[in-house]
């Protein structure tokens, strides 16, 4: 009985690894030929959709000030996609290497997977320089690609797996309930993202797929320092979220175009760290799918150790 439960298990995982390659295939889609197709970005619209950039909060800013607010978030927003996806596509390419000689079906799916992380990272670099070409001078993204790569990848797998599937399914989320139902959006950036999406569904399926794979290898021991590691990370990535909140807080009061009180710029300082907290952490590690996940792999002490540390961030 057993041993029918265990091969039932593995088909249906053997499964899924085939269905993200059907679809891989069948979505398929080139930077030029089907996202940009010779457009450049509207800036007389919006790029992040308010329930992103949480400019609601901010009722003294102005029309033409909103639509600044949310292409400074979305010009971040971007980069920041661009920034995990340097990691994700090397751990990706790093697990697959367990089944090099083994399941070739799910090598190919997670070749497929790199593949396509390296193809949204040239996206991303595009359109920063089309962002660059219509906004003001002085914007500056700080973190460095490669060496936030090179500080999540010295992380154990479990964490950084971890990682990944809450990027992953809050990139899901995002688009699902706030992106694509704006209608007035830019239609290149939105549209951007409607082909990101369609590629990281079957992503998020091979990082969940990957790290319950790696869990089945742990101790609890080793399970409990991955969680350490997975709280270290999420430290690091809210250290970013900070000098890059504050970063694009003063950029965007340098450039708005009129004297604020120092209680408005206060304002717009908290509320760029909040929606950062919110768009990159929060939106994540609260999904129901990614607590589903996680809540299979560890025991309430562990969960409340995670709580615990997500709650200075998420307050």
């Amino acid at each position: 009985m057993h041993t029918a439960i265990l091969r039932k298990d593995t088909d249906r995982t053997d499964r899924r690894y085939a269905r993200c390659i059907e679809a891989s295939k069948r979505i398929r889609w080139e930077i030029d030929r089907d996202v940009i197709r010779g457009r450049d970005l509207d800036f007389q619209k919006t790029f992040l959709p308010e329930g992103l950039s949480r400019v609601r909060d901010l009722p003294f800013l102005g029309t033409d000030e909103r639509r600044l607010f949310s292409q400074v978030q979305g010009r971040t927003y971007a980069n920041m996609f661009g920034l995990v996806e340097r990691f994700i596509g090397a751990k990706i390419l790093e697990v697959s290497r367990d089944h090099w000689l083994g399941d070739q079906t799910a090598l190919e799916a997670l070749v497929r997977f790199t593949d396509e992380e390296l193809k949204h990272q040239e996206m991303f670099r595009r359109l920063e320089v089309l962002a660059a070409a219509g906004m003001p001078a002085g914007y500056a993204f700080a973190p460095q690609p490669n060496e936030v790569a090179g500080v999540v990848l010295g992380k154990a797998t479990w964490a950084v797996l971890g990682l990944t599937c809450a990027i992953e399914l809050l990139t899901l989320v995002h688009y699902r309930e706030s992106i694509e139902p704006d209608t007035e959006l830019s239609e290149l950036w939105q549209d951007v993202f409607q082909f990101h999406w369609r590629e990281e569904s079957q992503h998020a399926i091979l990082d969940e797929l990957e790290w319950v794979r790696e869990d089945a290898k742990l101790s609890r021991a080793e399970r409990d320092a991955g969680i350490g590691d997975l709280i270290e990370l999420v430290g690091a990535v809210d250290g970013i979220l900070q000098a890059q909140a504050k970063a694009d807080a003063d950029y965007f009061v340098g450039i708005a175009g009129r004297q604020r009180t120092e209680t408005e710029i206060a304002a717009v300082h908290a509320t760029f760290l909040r929606a950062y907290r919110w768009q990159y952490i929060g939106s994540g590690v609260s999904d129901a799918r990614f607590q589903k996940v996680l809540g299979g792999m560890i025991d309430g002490v562990q969960m409340a150790r995670i709580q615990a540390a997500l709650g200075p961030i998420l307050a």
